[in-house]
């Protein structure tokens, strides 16, 4: 019995439906949908180093290892700064809430020059303390924050050990001149690029931003530095967000010129970083449009949580790159203005279905 064909509205909104049951799928298992895309992503980008050392002789699983060794080292370094630094904050919690008294006090006298009431800004109604209690209340989840990681690790090991059979078993089953394996190459290569480039970017501005907050003298320069350093790869709002503690300690230790200085700093990374130095770093044109950037944080963040606030251009890239293996789903890529990203891809089916035609 043959089956009745479908319109294209009828298959239109089967795929409507179909990308909402997937939708609603990930929300309900996104513990384990972020782990596996994290791991995907970190094997994407530390495989050319293992390959390098395997060209230097090392087998697949010493360079594995020696891989997954250095990136704890840097990560355990990482953390022991960080902690270091937040150890110093927390001993001087006292002298904070003195210097908050103070500038609370000089708000308050200088509102009521104005005719506002007096105990508009009491010092006893804001406890430095109580902050950093709910902080580390909200902290609480450290442990299963480690244990992600820790899986994360776990299954990028094992990825990673297994990548020369997976490759062998994409090019087996579509062939290595596929439409679709050039796609996943072109696109993983974008990916790779993206990480590294926002990695390097990253690390500059948050090493000139904790080394300006240091030379100023603000509290916990090296914490706010590895906080913009890892709020970085939130697009447009995580250098925002990574700024306004720095800003804090700085008006609270030096007044209002300690927050114009910082707020000028600030500025000054934003223009010199964001924009000389990441295009100097980029090897290709990563620049979308900035509707479907903060579109794709937000949606990611609500998908994923922080992890997809983290990665929202990596997923979104993969994303387009499942658009564009589809004909059907195609057109949404040139519609949202992406479709260059794939240009080369489409000249070489254009030119082949030319010369097929002829």
């Amino acid at each position: 019995m043959a089956l009745p064909e479908t319109s294209r509205i009828e298959r239109a909104l089967f795929i409507i439906a179909l990308v909402f049951i997937i939708i609603i799928a990930v929300k309900m298992t996104t513990y384990l949908v972020s782990l596996i895309l994290m791991a995907i992503i970190l094997s994407m980008l530390t495989l050319p180093a293992v390959n390098w050392l395997k060209t230097k002789g090392l087998s697949n699983f010493s360079a594995v290892l020696v891989i997954t060794i250095v990136a704890c080292l840097v990560i355990l370094a990482g953390v022991g700064l960080t902690a270091l630094s937040f150890n110093s904050l927390v001993s001087d919690l006292p002298q904070y809430q003195q210097d908050l008294n103070v500038r609370l006090a000089n708000i308050s006298a200088f509102l009521v020059s104005f005719g506002f009431p007096s105990n508009a800004f009491s010092p006893s109604s804001f406890n430095i303390g109580d902050m950093v209690g709910f902080a580390i209340t909200g902290a609480t989840s450290f442990f299963e924050g480690f244990m992600f990681l820790f899986f994360v690790a776990v299954t990028t090991f094992f990825m990673l050990l297994d990548s020369p059979r997976l490759f062998k078993q994409i090019e087996s089953s579509i062939g290595k001149d596929a439409e679709a394996l050039r796609n996943f190459t072109r696109m993983s290569g974008y990916v790779i690029d993206f990480i590294v480039v926002r990695t390097e970017t990253n690390f500059i501005h948050g090493f000139l931003f904790g080394s300006f907050l240091g030379i100023l003298g603000v509290h916990g320069a090296i914490l706010w530095g590895v906080l913009t350093f890892l709020l970085g790869y939130i697009p447009y709002f995580g250098l925002l967000i990574a700024a306004v503690p720095a800003l804090f300690f700085a008006w609270l230790q030096f007044g209002v010129p300690g927050a114009i200085a910082v707020i000028a700093a600030v500025c000054i990374l934003n223009l010199v970083v964001e924009n000389p130095v990441y295009s100097y770093l980029a090897a290709r044109k990563f620049e979308m449009p900035a509707l479907i950037v903060i579109i794709s944080v937000i949606f990611w963040g609500w998908l994923l949580g922080l992890v997809g606030m983290f990665f929202a251009i990596p997923f979104t890239l993969m994303l387009l790159l499942i658009f564009e293996s589809c004909d059907e789903l195609r057109w949404i890529n040139t519609m949202m203005g992406v479709g260059r990203l794939f240009g080369d891809g489409r000249e070489h089916k254009k030119s082949a279905d030319d010369t097929s035609e002829q």
